[in-house]
């Protein structure tokens, strides 16, 4: 059995890691920092290939899937990701391109390439990593919570199309809340809310994959938040998310 985690030099894909090799998975860990990765494989007890790719090179994630196509991949995390916080009109552009890239980008071709493999063999599962802020829009965190939407949405409608085909393919969409991570440091915010551990939210994420769950999110808390949500407007839901963005950069 083999699993691939991007963005696995830290946070919840790190956990992820950590856990799937617990499970027996030998492991390919795809991220830009190779000490991180290196000092993970010492933690680890199965079989390890690190691969160093910045993932918002749209060439370089097409050559990812290519490098690991015959690996036989049965689990594929897209983890990697960051944010930004400011002002739409301020933040800047080359940043929220970048994110695009991997957030999105990267996320689409890994899972279209490698999902087209696990169709033919009628086995295997993604988990596409995502967050809570999918479920609201996000002012002074616009590119961000938009890049998250795409993810979720993108999974959604791959599952309806699986379920169709009564494909034994599972994928799911991970939407946890603050967690503590990198993330908060890459994106220069504060979080208000209690942080939930990497480590908790990464085993509850695979174990609920492996169960077969479509949208996964971790903590009572924040599955009261997606509920309540569903009975506001999305402009009130904006104004709510603007004044709990407008804590984090500390307004």
């Amino acid at each position: 059995m083999k699993a691939l985690v991007t963005g696995a030099s830290s946070g919840i894909g790190r956990e992820i890691a950590l856990y799937l090799s617990e499970l027996g998975y030998d492991l390919i860990l795809v991220a830009r920092n190779r000490e991180s990765l290196e000092e993970l494989r010492t933690h680890l007890r199965t079989n390890v290939k690190i691969i160093i790719l910045d993932l918002a090179n749209e060439e370089k994630v097409k050559d990812l899937y290519v490098l690991c196509k015959n690996d036989e991949v049965d689990v594929l995390i897209n983890n990697a990701g960051f944010g930004d916080c400011g002002r739409f009109v301020d933040t800047d552009l080359p940043k929220e391109l970048n994110m695009i890239d991997v957030n999105i980008k990267a996320v689409h071709i890994l899972t279209k390439l490698f999902l087209k493999d696990m169709k033919r063999k009628n086995n295997g599962y993604i988990l596409n990593v995502a967050s809570t802020a999918a479920f609201v829009p996000g002012p002074l965190m616009a590119t961000y919570y938009a890049t998250k939407a795409y993810v979720l949405r993108l999974t959604e409608a791959i599952w309806e199309e699986l379920r169709r085909t009564s494909s034994n393919v599972v994928i799911s969409c991970l939407c946890p809340g603050p967690v503590r991570t990198n993330f908060d440091r890459v994106a220069g915010v504060t979080f208000h809310l209690k942080s939930q551990d990497a480590k908790t939210v990464a085993r509850y994420a695979i174990d609920e994959m492996f169960q077969r769950k479509t949208v996964i999110i971790p903590g009572t808390k924040m599955k009261f938040v997606k509920f309540f949500s569903r009975f506001l407007s999305d402009k009130r839901l904006a104004k709510i998310t603007y004044k709990i963005q407008r804590k984090k950069i500390g307004e």
